[in-house]
């Protein structure tokens, strides 16, 4: 059954109701410091309904969903499919150098645009290059 609620859609980490209910993740130990992207907590709200709380997530690609960053140069664990021998889909585990990491560019801030459509409101989020 449909409830009436006030749904939100952020359009990153730097909308609005982004971080809402989106826990701080604690330091492992093997990483240095907060995410820039997603200041430490891993994943944001990419829908949130702002009655219920219900809400779908999206995992920042910049830690991959850790919300903590290598900065020196130690080598990073992340998660990778690759095919086996056998011939099916297998998890593992891949290092890769902090310098090949995908950076976000520090020149481009972001701007919010919220607008209503019927009983939605849309957070989105534009950038523009700084002056």
């Amino acid at each position: 059954m449909a409830h009436g609620g006030e749904t939100v859609h952020c359009a990153g980490p730097d909308s609005p109701y982004a971080f809402d209910l989106v826990p701080l993740l604690p330091r492992n130990g093997a990483l240095d410091a907060r995410c820039p992207i997603c200041k430490g907590h891993g994943q944001w709200n990419s829908e949130i309904d702002l009655v219920s709380f219900r809400c779908k997530r999206a995992i920042c690609d910049h830690c991959s969903g850790n919300g903590w960053v290598e900065t020196g140069v130690d080598p990073v664990a992340l998660p990778d499919i690759v095919l086996a021998p056998e011939g099916y889909a297998k998890w593992i585990t891949r290092f890769v150098a902090s310098a090949d990491l995908p950076q976000r560019d520090p020149r481009v801030t972001p701007l919010i645009k919220v607008e209503r459509v019927g009983p939605t409101v849309i957070a989105s989020k534009t950038t523009r290059p700084q002056q």
